[in-house]
């Protein structure tokens, strides 16, 4: 069915209920290349039940099932082609640091439908919070292949400027060959990650990483390089998918220490693949910090 956007936008918010726990968290921590070397004191803080701390993308699974971009294919209205539906963005806010073990109601509701032309942008914003209060809120952007062209607003289009200058600190992170096999038990199954006859036709090769496995990782090697491992420091966090990852290929992260006065400080990154020239598949990337 084509995309309904007066719909979407009208659909009544879907509240949910979601509760995890330290398994939870260390799959997913896995999931995002935790644990290497295993033995390792700073990476036993996302691996060891006894140490655990909870890297703040994992907001982005808690509760298991589909993330919010397959989520926003049950709106009303929204019922297109999955093989057509691409993870365009993500952002995530924290109200407070992510606990270990925790319940909470999580309410999402489709905030935009921007026309592109050939394609359509909706956004759909979660809300979760449990019985102290607001947890986190994050938007999930999904980006509908010839969904577009029905003369609706088109959203906004202005990117932020590339950072200048060198970067502060410039990790490599290898993706294993069963990384995507590993990170979809986290609880997206969207088979474009697993079954190459699914992603051939989705356009791909071959199955593609999970674009919040490589948010993931990303978030990882900022909080690990430049705010000590301190999960509890990040305030938001912030993304473009701009390109696919394939299992078995290597991502080189660039990151720049912004501190304005008066405010929180920002980190500035650019995620590319090491084999293809560097090219993108985060833009636009930012962490928030205290």
């Amino acid at each position: 069915m084509p995309l309904d956007a007066a719909t979407a936008l009208a659909a009544a918010p879907v509240s949910r209920e979601i509760a995890w726990g330290p398994g939870d968290v260390q799959l997913y921590h896995l999931g995002i290349g935790a644990g290497v070397p295993a033995t390792d004191p700073r990476e036993l803080r996302y691996t060891l039940e006894t140490r655990l701390h909870v890297l703040p993308s994992f907001a982005t699974v808690a509760g298991g099932g589909p993330p919010g971009v397959i989520r926003a294919l049950s709106v009303p209205g929204a019922d297109v082609d999955p093989a057509r539906v691409l993870h365009a963005g993500q952002s995530l806010t924290l109200h407070r640091p992510v606990p270990v073990r925790g319940t909470a109601t999580a309410v999402s509701r489709v905030t935009a439908v921007h026309d592109k032309g050939t394609a359509a942008l909706l956004v759909l914003r979660t809300e979760a919070a449990d019985a102290d209060g607001p947890l986190w809120t994050e938007e999930a952007l999904a980006h509908m292949r010839g969904e577009g062209g029905w003369g609706g607003d088109r959203g906004p289009s202005g990117r932020p400027a590339p950072p200048a200058g060198p970067p502060d600190a410039v990790v490599e992170r290898a993706v294993r060959e069963d990384q995507a096999l590993l990170y979809r038990l986290t609880g997206d199954r969207n088979p474009l990650h697993a079954d190459p006859g699914f992603a051939a036709r989705a356009g791909f090769g071959r199955p593609v990483l999970h674009g919040l496995c490589t948010y993931g990782m990303a978030l990882k090697a900022a909080v690990d390089t430049l705010l000590d491992g301190d999960v509890g420091r990040v305030r938001s966090y912030t993304t473009r998918f701009a390109g696919v990852v394939y299992p078995g290929e290597t991502l080189r992260i660039r990151m720049w220490r912004q501190r304005p006065q008066g405010r929180e400080g920002r980190i500035r990154m650019a995620v590319t693949v090491v084999g293809r020239e560097d090219a993108p598949v985060l833009a636009g990337t930012a962490v928030g910090y205290r």
